[in-house]
């Protein structure tokens, strides 16, 4: 499949047939998608919940009751469901960590570049801190980058997605214990094989056109 392609036949889909479970090298290569997502210094603020099994699913699912119930067929029918999450704070540990890990994979050629890499996000952080006051923003931000990687690259494996907003998440922090690890929710992203019953596959895809989302200049 050629990007093209995939970009023209990607679909929110809205209804997933239930016990298809999805070839593990595909899931890998997702997941290698989401590890190697870019993000603003290198922050990485993020972390990812994967529900594979029923019990896991059923977790997701008490996240998508009441006002949102619509949305618990697409969890609890599709193959893997992925809550991407970010970090309620970027942490002096969090920190720490990124900078061991560049310097484990090699990415200083001297002290000098790994504290120039150092001091440099710190700026951000500082800035997003103390300035703008918008950390938990900018940590979303980069989130919502690794999701369009992850629905680009679903698409490119031919694998049905649907992209989710519409959950408690409050319910799905208490569910996954994520406030206890210094994470909440953001979005989900359900993974699997769509039904007949999907009825946007049918649907022709609509965009505004070149000329009043492009400026040339």
């Amino acid at each position: 499949m050629t990007l093209n392609d995939a970009v023209l036949t990607r679909h929110t889909v809205k209804a997933f047939e239930p016990g298809n479970t999805l070839p593990q090298a595909d899931i890998d290569t997702l997941l290698n998608v989401l590890q190697n997502s870019p993000s603003s210094v290198n922050s990485q603020p993020w972390h990812f919940v994967v529900a594979s099994t029923d019990e896991g699913r059923a977790a997701i699912a008490q996240a998508t009751t009441g006002a949102f119930i619509y949305n618990e067929p697409k969890v609890l029918n599709a193959s893997h469901v992925i809550a991407l999450c970010m970090k309620s704070d970027i942490t002096e540990a969090h920190l720490q960590s990124v900078l061991a890990q560049e310097e484990k994979d090699g990415r200083f050629a001297s002290a000098d570049a790994k504290a120039g890499q150092d001091k440099s996000r710190r700026g951000y952080v500082d800035m997003h801190r103390y300035e703008l006051r918008d950390v938990p923003q900018w940590m979303e931000k980069q989130v919502y980058l690794a999701l369009g990687g992850l629905l680009l690259g679903a698409a490119m494996l031919g694998i049905d997605a649907t992209p989710m907003e519409g959950f408690d998440q409050r319910a799905l922090d208490l569910s996954l214990g994520l406030r206890e690890k210094g994470l909440t929710s953001v979005v989900l992203v359900s993974l699997g094989v769509k039904s007949d019953k999907d009825f946007n596959a049918a649907l022709p895809k609509s965009r505004l056109t070149r000329e009043e989302i492009f400026t040339f200049i």
